[in-house]
């Protein structure tokens, strides 16, 4: 006997429970219209005999795969070794686990890859698309709009020209306040208060008497980087441009960011970095070249990951952004919309907001 006709049938799971197998079905499937005393023996006899449902005849009734894809638009190198997408993967994971949803991972080397991810989204696989770290040009948007697969983007999207307004994320008890977006909005997407975490961070550095701040920058085709760099010059106005040195959200972009600051301006007292890995790298330099932290130069990142904020040395002065939750709502969102049935191309249904931005926190350690 083989391995599958020794697994338990609907027709099995049905006479055990003592009812027709379309009982058994709708009870299965979550289906409506069967008493609660006779549910209850049917789910008793699914766990008695453990049967598992067949997902694609499953799928063939609720028109759902309890599948969603997690589009990260980044190559693989870059993916494994930030620990950003580790957080943000784990919250997603725990929301989608706790709905009995799985979760699929795609991630783009290339070009070449964002076709591939746009078949896949339209060949039916998957019932929704988690989608983040996109940049300014990418293809991706188009594609998943094309595939007409319902989507929540992890950080405000580049084309998205919505008004944020002040309101609640939810009503649910302990829910973080923080910004959703007007109706007019077409894209569903949750991210951080970069522009005011940065205008906090300094702010910071202002207030310990810092007066050449400099910023090394995250990638300035991503929406997150262009808003840090705005918040940076909210509060340093019209400062001497050689302060600000692009960069790739990487350590080693933070070493060469850092070295070249330092040809630039010797003089300098401070830097907000864009992110924690920046921030490494530029801790590290500023070591090489003998200046103390904070003594010599205060430095400021962003993200608060604890494996890395705790770790450098000095420890990080950071400004924190919840990366887990915002995984974990991003999850959420996507399970509403597709619990209520919003058509892909609809956008936000009335009563979900369109985009959530969610508050920042500076976390005050030995380096500035």
């Amino acid at each position: 006997m083989t391995e599958a006709s020794s697994r338990p049938t609907l027709e099995a799971v049905a006479a055990r429970a003592g009812v027709s197998r379309a009982t058994v079905s709708r009870v299965v499937n979550g289906g409506d219209g069967v008493r609660e005393p006779v549910a209850e023996r049917v789910r008793r006899a699914v766990e008695e005999l453990g049967y598992v449902p067949n997902q694609a005849a499953r799928s063939l009734v609720t028109k759902r795969h309890d599948a969603v894809a997690v589009v990260i638009a980044e190559p693989e190198a870059r993916v494994f070794a930030d620990p950003f997408f580790a957080l943000q993967l784990r919250g997603i994971s725990k929301e989608l686990t706790a709905h009995d949803n799985q979760l699929v991972l795609l991630l783009t080397e290339g070009r070449d890859d964002h076709a591939r991810v746009g078949r896949y989204l339209a060949g039916g696989h998957v019932d929704g698309a988690l989608v983040f770290s996109l940049h300014l040009d990418d293809p991706l948007p188009g594609l998943i709009q094309g595939a007409g697969v319902p989507t929540v983007f992890g950080g405000r999207p580049g084309w998205s020209d919505a008004t944020p307004v002040q309101a609640l994320v939810s009503d649910r008890p302990g829910e973080a306040e923080g910004t959703v977006t007007a109706r007019t909005a077409t894209a569903v997407y949750v991210d951080s208060d970069n522009r005011g975490g940065a205008r906090d961070a300094v702010r910071h550095l202002v207030g310990l008497g810092r007066t050449r701040i400099a910023h090394i920058t995250g990638p300035l085709d991503q929406t997150s980087a262009a808003d840090r760099l705005d918040g940076y010059r909210d509060v340093v106005g019209d400062a001497d441009p050689r302060l600000i040195a692009e960069s790739d959200f990487t350590p080693g972009g933070g070493e060469r960011a850092m070295r070249g600051l330092l040809d630039r301006i010797p003089d300098l007292d401070a830097v907000f970095a864009a992110n924690d890995l920046t921030a490494a790298g530029a801790l590290r330099v500023l070591r090489e070249r003998g200046r103390r932290v904070p003594e010599d130069v205060a430095v400021i990142g962003f993200d608060d990951m604890l494996p890395v904020a705790e770790q450098t040395e000095p420890p990080l002065t950071t400004v924190r952004q919840d990366i887990e939750g915002m995984g974990r709502l991003m999850a959420r969102l996507l399970l509403g919309r597709l619990d209520r049935g919003t058509p892909p191309a609809a956008g936000p249904a009335p009563d979900a907001p369109a985009g959530v931005v969610l508050p920042t926190t500076l976390v005050r350690r030995a380096s500035a």
